[in-house]
């Protein structure tokens, strides 16, 4: 294949322009921020759930002291009711007897709601302190999650402007190269990341090994209009000053 030598050469602005349109692809998939976001997604996530955890056991413990309410409620108003039959005077006293013992009985039982009572308040308490704690902890998780996400954002938005810019450049220099040295160069990058590269000396600027003397004479010898290739990667060695020949 045939090429004039100055449009070889504008090859390597190309080269350029793909690189950094390679550098910001890169980029784009290796934001430190997205790296955060997955995290603070995480512990937002852990966060809500020991939230919802702590808000059921409130409900809970609300239902369960709802109860103990009530049952309190009806002791009392048991002894209220026994209290007034011994008041009255209109039973036997076998009957008030019975009476008595069974206000004892209400008493004690009382006493023994009454605790279970206050034991299932004070672990209300604590849980509702913790709910607190844990929805603080749920608005920094949400305040980290979008700061994350505000800063992937402006990173995203400044690499859209300069692919926008590359991707604006490359569509200038394409018009320049022949078809078929434009789809050798585009075959090579895409097989192997870079399609053309100075030869500098006796090192290809693409994958940067030396090229041996049976190479260099072999590259020498070509017309300087014919394109040349690396053995090793393929890529198109656009020959300058700067490779010696």
């Amino acid at each position: 294949m045939k090429a004039e030598p100055a449009v070889q050469r504008q090859l390597l602005d190309l080269a350029k322009v793909d690189a950094e349109l390679n550098r910001v692809e890169h980029r784009r998939r290796t934001l430190p921020e997205l790296a955060e976001i997955a995290e603070a997604e995480r512990t937002l996530r852990e966060k809500r759930d020991s939230l919802v955890t702590s808000q059921t056991a409130v409900s809970d413990l609300d239902r369960e002291i709802a109860r103990q309410e009530k049952e309190i409620e009806s002791v009392r108003a048991r002894e209220e009711r026994d209290r007034k039959i011994l008041e009255s005077g209109s039973v036997s006293a076998k009957q008030m007897n019975d009476v008595q013992h069974e206000l004892e009985t209400l008493a004690r039982r009382q006493s023994a709601l009454e605790d279970d009572l206050l034991e299932l308040m004070e672990r209300r308490e604590a849980l509702e302190l913790d709910g607190q704690r844990t929805g603080a902890e749920v608005d920094k998780a949400e305040q980290q999650l979008a700061d994350a996400q505000r800063r992937r954002d402006e990173n995203v938005a400044d690499l859209d402007t300069t692919q926008a810019r590359r991707d604006e450049d490359r569509a200038k220099l394409l018009p320049r190269f022949p078809e078929n040295l434009l789809a050798l160069y585009e075959r090579v990058r895409a097989h192997k990341g870079i399609g053309a590269a100075l030869l500098r000396a006796r090192r290809c600027g693409a994958c940067q090994l030396e090229l041996d003397r049976n190479t260099m004479n072999e590259i020498k010898a070509a017309a300087e209009d014919e394109v040349v290739q690396c053995d090793n990667c393929g890529a198109i060695l656009v020959r300058t000053l700067e490779s010696g020949l």
